[in-house]
């Protein structure tokens, strides 16, 4: 389902999620409320059961019980083929229970649900169907063939066929119902933990990033005065070594190649420390910077990128500085790879903001999302957007909306609110005349993503330091 380097459980491994303790522990429970059902049957109800039978088919759950803790240790993981026997023995057991105490007549039968409803929160679809059919062969058979229930003086327990064939009916679409029912539950909160695994390693990989920026600006910082000494203590000894020994020129060499290799290490230090920046600097950037680096893994991708940043855009002291968290790089990113990916050949990166918001919308000139995925982009595992006939265009991509997911979580995690629609003509007339699409041909006639922080949850506070990167000197 998910990339393996993202640690997640794959769906083949689900049904190992099962420990037998669990199934055991179940089973006792069922075997003291199948006792307690007897006895009080028998002793206050004045029904008359065949006890021996019964007891003998309580006694064989007990001791696969006593089997299953002598044979395996309490916390093994049950595989698909185990769990489904195991299972399987429950409703084996139970119908065999009923049809010796009145079959559908007696109002426990409704307890042939749990091992169905078991099977659909973690097993496989086809273990889940088989156990289902298996469960409604035997209700119905159990609804023709049983037991009846007599009391002490011989009469028969008798109830209409009209409340009996409804009773089989309910259970039968119990069964269908409760079982599809847990098993859409159960799948929906499988994606939603997978999702957020994967959420929370993008976002520990963009922290991860953001950190070692930080600590690249500092070593280029530190290292600037050793290799500066080294670089002026090899340049005197080349002289010197000229001078003191002109028959040994291959000294002289070695002397002018730690020179050069000093000098090599600082131009490597100062192209890291362009990248990476002071702790302090780290923490806000103006808006423009902050959409520039989320686009930059996706510049050169053969699409174009434009950005107009609002009525700032002229004027860098006109821009609000936002808060750099890696949530809020990685969430933007996401969105333009996105739009990037469906573009035809431009990607509009926007940003303006007003007292008490600043909005980010990120726009294509593709063909916008799919009208029946519009409602559910943001939720992990939706289909993509894109028609069939993209497919043949675009044979390398198989988006199921995880992306989308990561990035609107980490943004709203960064206070945000996220909107997907479709781009309205009015939108492309705007932006044209705000300057966006000066000589250009392409429109944004494809998707949109509106991201609206509040001002107070972007911008740092008033009078927060922002430290001066200090240059690297040699």
């Amino acid at each position: 389902m998910l990339s393996p380097s993202l640690g997640l459980m794959r769906p083949s491994t689900r049904s190992e999620w099962v420990r037998l303790r669990t199934l055991v522990f179940l089973r006792w429970v069922a075997i003291i409320g199948q006792l307690s059902a007897i006895t009080v049957a028998d002793r206050y109800f004045g029904l008359s059961l065949d006890l021996g039978l019964c007891y003998l088919v309580v006694g064989a759950a007990v001791l696969a019980n006593l089997l299953a803790i002598w044979l395996a240790p309490g916390n093994k993981r049950l595989t698909e083929a185990e769990a489904m026997l195991t299972l399987l023995f429950d409703v084996a057991q139970l119908s065999l229970l009923l049809y010796l105490t009145g079959g559908l007549t007696n109002p426990f039968a409704l307890l042939i649900l749990a091992p169905v409803t078991i099977s659909a929160t973690v097993l496989h679809l086809n273990t889940t169907l088989f156990l289902g059919a298996m469960a409604i062969a035997l209700v119905s058979l159990l609804a023709f063939f049983h037991v009846p229930l007599r009391f002490e003086s011989g009469e028969v327990l008798v109830i209409p066929p009209l409340f009996e064939y409804g009773y089989w009916l309910a259970i039968v679409t119990g069964i269908v119902f409760i079982g599809l029912y847990s098993r859409r539950v159960a799948s929906e909160m499988h994606a939603m933990s997978d999702a957020l695994l994967a959420t929370q390693a993008a976002l520990a990989r963009e922290q991860k990033l953001t950190d070692l920026g930080g600590v690249v600006a500092a070593a280029a910082h530190e290292l600037g005065t050793p290799l500066a000494t080294i670089k002026l203590t090899s340049a005197e000894l080349v002289e010197d070594l000229a001078e003191a020994l002109p028959d040994r020129p291959e000294l002289v060499e070695d002397a002018q190649l730690i020179r050069e290799q000093a000098d090599r290490c600082r131009d490597i230090l100062r192209s890291m420390g362009r990248a990476g920046k002071e702790d302090t600097h780290l923490r806000q950037a103006p808006l423009s910077a902050v959409l520039r680096e989320a686009a930059e893994p996706h510049a050169r991708r053969g699409k174009d990128i434009v950005f107009a940043v609002g009525p700032g855009d002229s004027d860098a002291e006109a821009q609000p500085a936002i808060l750099r968290r890696p949530e809020v790089i990685h969430g933007l990113r996401n969105l333009i790879q996105n739009a990037v990916d469906f573009s035809r050949s431009t990607v509009w990166v926007s940003g303006d903001w007003s007292d008490q918001a600043l909005t980010v919308r990120i726009l294509d000139d593709g063909r916008g999302f799919a009208p029946q995925v519009l409602g559910r982009l943001g939720d992990p595992f939706v289909r993509p957007r894109r028609p069939s006939p993209d497919r043949v265009e675009r044979p390398g991509y198989d988006g199921m909306g995880l992306g989308l997911f990561i990035a609107k979580t980490l943004l709203e995690r960064s206070g945000a609110t996220v909107r997907f629609s479709n781009a309205p003509a009015a939108l492309a007339a705007d932006l044209e005349a705000d300057g966006g699409r000066p000589g250009r041909t392409p429109l944004p006639s494809g998707a949109v993503v509106e991201v609206t922080w509040p001002r107070a949850r972007i911008t740092p506070a008033p009078g927060a330091p922002l430290a001066r990167n200090r240059p690297v000197t040699a």
